[in-house]
């Protein structure tokens, strides 16, 4: 076997690893038994007291509708307190919050803006609840969710819930679920059975007030929450009776934009706090960030270099003549998915594309985070 061949085969594990090898490693793996399967309210008097968080900068057009949805939640008025945390906002964000200051809600002005988690720690400062329940504005919740989510953490094991994502179209109705959300889902429900999620889904989630001792606010709230669970002896879950729902961004460029954002954040945490992958203090939680997040971001330089290779070996061996081709055939569907937009809706093009489009996305962010460039300040994406 020559070095080509060694280049080949490292690459294609590489390529495989964090979607599909590291998903059945975690299915061989033993599950707890005391996860919460089914979907248990409380009776009201024995939830417990909890603090909503509002985090928002410049959100004069959507924070009214956020906060009436807020205050429609099925929850008791008298365990429950609402926060907006208003990072620096410079429009009319602040006075609109003020106006529903006789149904409970208050503002937490945050003069200068340094960023979410820095105003999310604001109002940790000011909260009385043992529970805390982080939302964005675009983000809305049904009116069950919050007492779903206070309900489960009478399991003495759980320190933070993440909510699952829905799309909700132009139109008003939820959108289809797309490959990729539904594997998302899937595999975070796999990592909370196993050990414990990695990251939360950071528009809405909720933990024990106890575990935010340490809010790093150089560190993405949703992956600084799960790390904290951990160093705390307690686990974060993907509660699937908690849902979230997030308007479809309607530009694409934006889309990209916000993923690349995403990555380099996640990058920077890891690289401010490299000891999460030392497997001798963390534990299976190490290996879980390492395959899901290290793994991942080095799937674009696997693909470069196993087609690559896959060009100089092809002739050795048909099973390399096929795995070339097979590649050609997967980049010419994803290059008809970026230039013919009606194609998408075609499963067979929109899988390519949309991958290939995600991956560019983190070589993109990869290179950028190298170059020096990182994401200090907060822009929630305009859905």
């Amino acid at each position: 076997m020559n070095i080509n061949e060694i280049i080949l085969i490292v690459s294609l594990v590489g390529v495989s690893y964090s979607y599909f090898i590291y998903p059945l490693i975690l299915l061989a793996l033993p599950k707890h038994t005391n996860f919460p399967v089914h979907t248990h309210i409380n009776t009201d008097h024995s939830l417990p007291f909890i603090t909503l968080i509002i985090t928002a900068y410049n959100e004069a057009a959507r924070i009214q509708d956020k906060i009436r949805n807020t205050l429609d939640i099925d929850y008791p008025k008298d365990k429950r307190e609402i926060l907006i945390a208003s990072d620096g906002s410079t429009d009319d964000t602040n006075q609109y919050v003020r106006e529903f200051e006789s149904q409970g809600v208050r503002l937490v002005e945050v003069q200068e803006r340094k960023g979410k988690e820095n105003a999310q720690l604001a109002a940790i400062h000011e909260a009385k609840g043992e529970i805390l329940v982080f939302s964005d504005v675009a983000t809305q919740i049904p009116v069950e969710a919050v007492k779903i989510m206070a309900s489960t953490f009478s399991n003495s094991t759980i320190g933070a819930i993440s909510s699952e994502d829905r799309f909700i179209t132009e139109d008003g109705h939820i959108a289809g679920e797309s490959a990729y959300v539904k594997y998302e889902m899937w595999l975070r429900r796999l990592e909370a059975s196993v050990k414990s999620l990695v990251g939360l889904s950071g528009s809405f989630f909720a933990c024990r007030k106890s575990i935010c001792d340490h809010w790093d606010i150089s560190v993405p709230s949703d992956f600084n929450t799960a790390l904290n669970c951990i160093s705390h002896n307690y686990v974060a879950i993907s509660h699937p009776g908690v849902l979230g729902y997030y308007p479809n961004l309607k530009d694409e460029s934006k889309e990209y934009q916000r993923k690349l954002r995403t990555v380099i954040r996640g990058m920077a945490a890891i690289a401010h706090k490299p000891m999460v992958l030392n497997p001798f203090r963390f534990g299976f939680f190490s290996i879980e960030v390492f395959s899901h997040k290290i793994m991942r971001w080095l799937v674009p330089w696997f693909m470069l270099t196993l087609l690559l290779a896959s060009l100089t070996v092809w002739q050795q061996h048909f099973l390399y003549a096929l795995l070339l081709v097979g590649e050609l055939a997967f980049y010419t569907l994803a290059v008809i998915g970026w230039l013919i937009k009606s194609a998408r809706s075609n499963n067979l093009i929109k899988i390519p594309f949309f991958f290939m489009q995600v991956n560019i996305a983190i070589a993109h962010a990869g290179l950028q985070f190298i170059s020096g460039k990182r994401v200090t300040k907060w822009e929630p994406s305009k859905r």
